[in-house]
């Protein structure tokens, strides 16, 4: 099947799709000349990534070559302490690498990039990109607002409400960091570890048992989660708050908001200003 891209009928965002990939695109600026170059660069993307896709879905370590695999591995492989393949970091990649060809090939006040949720963000100093956070029910649960001066460049969403299976049970971890591609590898392994092992409610299979093309082999991915108590979802998200904060800290990251079940936090002194009302989460 080739690639689709058509304007939407609002007349200002374009949409591009081949096989998994559905992009949503936006641009203030020299709209028609960057809708043109993403169209450009968007025909190959999948077609390079297939032809490495074996290494892809191993451990990260292995040198990869195309533009948009070496953005996984580079997002992945500081984070390789943990079980990680570059394909954690797929959708924001894609998502980097088309906007990087806007960026580089026109001048543009503001771009987005939208992968599914995954976003790259390009911004000049005097515009910002909102963004709505939605819990798992789909209801809206904060909004993220971003500046051209905060230096993020990437917002991505990992956990049981996303498309890939996880190994933790948080709804929702929404992660603010320099690309999207880093967003995304950060927010798969924090929402890893949003987890009450052994837990009764918590049911679990092997991830190859569910897919068969997972990148996951072998391990043991969250099927189902039952109502938890306030102590069990605190325990389970202060777990993954606490990874959140190291990377934080280490510069892998700007900001986490983690969600399970209705309950929200966050990590310590965020980049981008945080407020939480009642059990839902802002960010502004």
């Amino acid at each position: 099947m080739d690639p689709i891209a058509a304007i939407l009928p609002c007349g200002t965002r374009l949409h591009l799709q081949h096989g998994p990939i559905d992009l949503i695109i936006g641009a203030d600026g020299a709209r028609n000349d960057a809708f043109a170059i993403a169209t450009e660069r968007f025909s190959s993307i999948l077609s390079e990534l297939v032809g490495e896709l074996d290494v892809l879905r191993e451990p990260v370590g292995a040198v990869v070559y195309g533009e948009t695999a070496a953005r996984m591995r580079t997002a992945t492989l500081p984070l390789s302490a943990q079980f990680i393949t570059p394909m954690a970091a797929v959708a924001g990649a894609v998502a980097d690498t088309v906007l990087a060809a806007m960026v580089s090939g026109t001048t543009l006040r503001r771009a987005y990039v939208n992968n599914g949720g995954d976003i790259a963000v390009h911004l000049t100093a005097d515009t910002t990109f909102s963004a709505q956070i939605a819990a798992l029910d789909s209801h809206d649960a904060g909004r993220i607002t971003l500046t051209g001066g905060d230096g993020i460049g990437g917002i991505a969403t990992s956990g049981r409400g996303g498309r890939s299976l996880s190994m933790g049970i948080a709804d929702n971890v929404t992660v603010l960091a320099r690309t999207a591609a880093s967003a995304d590898a950060a927010a798969t392994l924090i929402a890893n570890h949003v987890d009450l092992p052994g837990h009764q409610a918590i049911m679990r299979a092997p991830a190859c048992d569910l897919r068969d093309d997972t990148d996951l082999g072998n391990q043991m991915v969250v099927t189902g989660c039952g109502p938890l108590s306030r102590f069990d979802r605190m325990t389970a998200l202060t777990a993954g708050a606490e990874f959140a904060e190291t990377l934080r800290a280490t510069g892998h990251i700007y900001a986490a908001c983690l969600m399970l079940q209705g309950t929200a936090v966050q990590t310590r002194q965020p980049a981008a200003h945080m407020t939480q009302k009642e059990d839902h989460l802002c960010l502004t």
